[in-house]
């Protein structure tokens, strides 16, 4: 592997990992033309202090089985896998020695969408585990803040990129991707993660 893909973008505490353009640019456009027209995408839900809050950003989660995934105090199942989802599964999976059992998709219409800081550490996740976020459509800046320290680390997300999370990054980091009125074409964000069955 390239070293500068294995270069560490987090100064301490957590791993993250830019591998650029994983797609050519003709195989990103053709996802991203699939994706937007085959994915049962809606909009999500979140229960902020009891009351409920429907997003304009949409979403869809899949998987290998019809897992259950809680975050925001509202659970999703997985939809079994399309034919496009297995294939960059088996691409990304090849690319970063990593397994994936579950995606989940989100599609930010334009840049007034974007996502507030957070962490991904539902007890549903592999603690630890690699989160491997393919990024397909408008280029768009994604930042990460220390939780103790405040510090900020930023990097743009191009079309057809690869950006891979992982090792003590969701204990230690929030991040978010920051709304834009630059933007006006559509983004997917498809985050291939390992949910842990209990019991």
């Amino acid at each position: 592997m390239e070293k500068w893909k294995l270069k560490n973008w987090l100064p301490y505490e957590g791993t993250v990992n830019y591998y650029g353009k994983l797609l050519a640019q003709n195989q990103a456009d053709f996802y991203l033309d699939r994706l937007l027209e085959t994915i049962e995408w809606r909009n999500d839900e979140a229960v902020i202090f009891g009351k409920k809050i429907i997003t304009k950003r949409k979403v869809a989660w899949y998987g290998e089985k019809p897992f259950g995934y809680t975050y925001s105090n509202t659970t999703k199942y997985a939809l079994p896998w399309t034919k496009e989802l297995l294939e960059l599964k088996s691409t990304l999976e090849k690319e970063t020695g990593e397994r994936f059992n579950s995606c989940l998709l989100n599609l930010y219409h334009d840049g007034d969408e974007g996502m507030a800081w957070h962490s991904d550490g539902e007890a549903d996740l592999k603690k630890d585990g690699a989160i491997a976020s393919l990024s397909l459509g408008a280029e768009r800046k994604f930042a990460f803040k220390n939780k103790k320290s405040k510090e900020k680390v930023a990097l743009v997300l191009e079309h057809g990129s690869l950006l891979v999370m992982k090792d003590t990054t969701q204990t230690h980091w929030l991040h978010r991707l920051p709304p834009t009125k630059k933007v006006t074409t559509p983004r997917v964000n498809l985050t291939f993660r390992t949910i842990v069955e209990r019991g």
